[in-house]
């Protein structure tokens, strides 16, 4: 009963969703009451604990909602300066390709802004510049999700593995293994960081292919995956132009730049050789349907108009020039140059920036009396630098100021509907992960139901670890509370079991990467950034399956790795 409980706010959430297809401002709410009665009823919560939680979870989305946001803003902005115009022109000088377009922007561009700053921003960043380039919005965001795996481990400068395993395993039970080891418990986690990148260099290898195939059966003309997938070779190519730096910089630099350096190093090969055709010769020039053919479900009443007059706008400036005045391709491009410097910047160790933006703080302790608190870091916070590069984009294009009042209300109509949702999703997860806080004795819902998983599986467990990480993501929405909520549970498990601990810590991680391509949270705030509100199921039930492959290719990859093919640091 107690597993049925733990697992009725998770199901609640699938079935509302994914089957009923109800949109997310409908579902959340009613998801959110069963987490509530589960936690009070089973988990014998006091509703003090469940408010305060939920508070929290409030807390929390109003961050989430500050990187949406801006984030929109630099977006409209670009559109009322003409630099989005130029932005789409670049691309398509570039390549044609919506296939091209979707490795360059979701894949590898995407990779790169994970790396440089996570928490969201790449599905608010690539998923917009996709619909510019005429993606349909359901496609853009499909694509912009199921990027988020490989790179998530080490996005935001390392956050996942330097904070999120990190502080996790600082604990006298994992110390004093590592104190009786030769390795120091720094060389220990960028080790974890190493093994995990691994897996997912091998698992990365078969993204390109999984958004190819879902953007040809999906969203094609002939909604065929094999017609998608005929620039295989060019796939293969930007996979391996990725995976390699990034696996090679995990083991010899560590956890802080693998995605930021295997991004950057990518674009510096994929973006010229797409640009002279290479490995593309002969391939016939794959793109959307017209507009007017689409299917409603790929779009709302929002997204059609921005589509149609982003589509005006482009016949009129190929008939009579840019409308806005001439923008330089540079010079379109700089906010986005602005922001992604400025958060590389503010995100490594090694400088004091980091230390100082992350030095202003505003907490609420004891909320409502309980254990819980919430500490906000305004300017540390991607939204606060997205802010500031869409506040300097007139500036930069050299364009009336006027055109950002217009943009930033034009963002804050795009979120009204989904930020309800957003709120209900993040105080459910809230109450899910802070149920350990009951008058009952029991651990908190996640780890109760890991616990009763470690049970059934026994030795076979390296296969289910990345499963756990996944479901940590799911609840969470992101990689770095998912390794601190599992982190101590999978090094005791593994210990207990005789496994090789730093693998299954690594399986931890690159599950917990892969669970964000399907987590709630993650799905409303992409769908918001382009105004499709109501089809967050239906984004649920497409990167579903790319998020199973990958489990289940890192759940081999952990049994294989686990018989000592790649040696324990102790």
């Amino acid at each position: 009963m107690l597993t049925i409980a733990a697992l009725a706010p998770l199901l609640a959430v699938f079935a509302l969703l994914v089957l009923c297809r109800w949109p997310a401002t409908r579902a959340m709410p009613l998801a959110y009451v069963v987490v509530v009665a589960a936690g009070i009823a089973a988990w014998e919560m006091d509703p003090i604990v469940v408010m305060a939680a939920s508070l929290k979870g409030g807390m929390i989305a109003l961050t989430l909602l500050w990187i949406i946001l801006p984030a929109l803003a630099l977006l409209y902005t670009l559109r009322e300066t003409g630099g989005m115009a130029v932005i789409r022109a670049g691309f398509h000088d570039i390549s044609p390709d919506a296939r091209v377009q979707a490795l360059i922007v979701a894949w590898l561009f995407g990779s790169f802004m994970e790396g440089a700053a996570g928490f969201g921003t790449p599905a608010a960043i690539a998923g917009p510049l996709l619909v510019a380039l005429g993606f349909p919005p359901l496609a853009a965001c499909a694509s912009a999700l199921i990027i988020q795996s490989t790179p998530v481990t080490f996005g935001a400068v390392g956050t996942p593995i330097i904070i999120g395993m990190g502080e996790a395993l600082n604990v006298p039970s994992v110390l004093e293994v590592v104190d009786a080891s030769s390795v120091t418990y720094d060389a220990f986690i960028a080790g974890i960081g190493a093994r995990a990148a691994t897996v997912h260099a091998i698992c990365g290898l078969l993204v390109p292919f999984m958004l190819l195939a879902v953007l040809g059966r999906m969203f094609g003309r002939d909604r065929s995956a094999r017609t998608a997938l005929s620039i295989w070779p060019f796939a293969l190519f930007a996979a391996v132009a990725f995976v390699v730096p990034y696996l090679a910089v995990a083991w010899l630099l560590g956890p802080e730049f693998p995605s930021l350096l295997g991004s950057l190093v990518a674009l510096a090969i994929v973006v010229p050789a797409a640009r002279r055709g290479f490995l593309l010769s002969g391939e016939p020039v794959w793109t959307f349907a017209p507009v007017e053919n689409w299917d409603p479900a790929w779009t709302s009443a929002e997204t059609t108009t921005s589509r149609e007059t982003n589509e005006s706008t482009s016949s009129s400036e190929m008939a009579h020039g840019p409308v806005h005045g001439g923008i330089g391709l540079l010079r379109a491009w700089s906010p986005y140059i602005v922001a992604a410097s400025i958060l590389v910047i503010t995100r490594l160790y090694v400088l004091p920036l980091r230390g100082w933006l992350q030095s202003v703080e505003l907490t609420w302790e004891s909320i409502l009396g309980t254990s819980l608190s919430q500490p906000v870091q305004p300017l540390y916070l991607p939204g606060t630098i997205l802010a500031l590069a869409a506040l300097m984009t007139p500036w930069l294009h050299r364009k009336p100021m006027g055109a950002t009042a217009r943009a930033w209300g034009d963002a804050a109509s795009t979120l009204a509907k989904p930020a309800m949702a957003l709120l209900f999703a993040v105080a459910l997860v809230r109450v899910f992960i802070d149920s350990g806080l009951n008058e009952s004795g029991l651990e908190s819902m996640p780890i109760y139901l890991a616990n009763q998983l470690a049970a059934a599986v026994g030795n076979a467990w390296p296969f289910f670890a990345p499963v756990v990480g996944a479901m940590g993501a799911f609840v969470a929405g992101s990689n770095t509370v998912s390794d601190l909520m599992f982190g101590v549970f999978q090094f005791s498990v593994a210990a207990a079991a005789g496994l090789p601990v730093v693998m299954v810590l690594a399986l931890q991680a690159v599950g917990g990467a892969a669970g964000n391509m399907i987590t709630v949270h993650n799905v409303v705030a992409a769908s918001a950034t382009v105004g499709l509100v109501g089809k967050e199921g239906t984004l649920i039930r497409i990167t579903l399956i790319p998020m199973i492959v990958y489990l289940l290719v890192a759940g081999l990859l952990g049994m294989l790795f686990a018989q000592g093919l790649i040696p324990e640091p102790f």
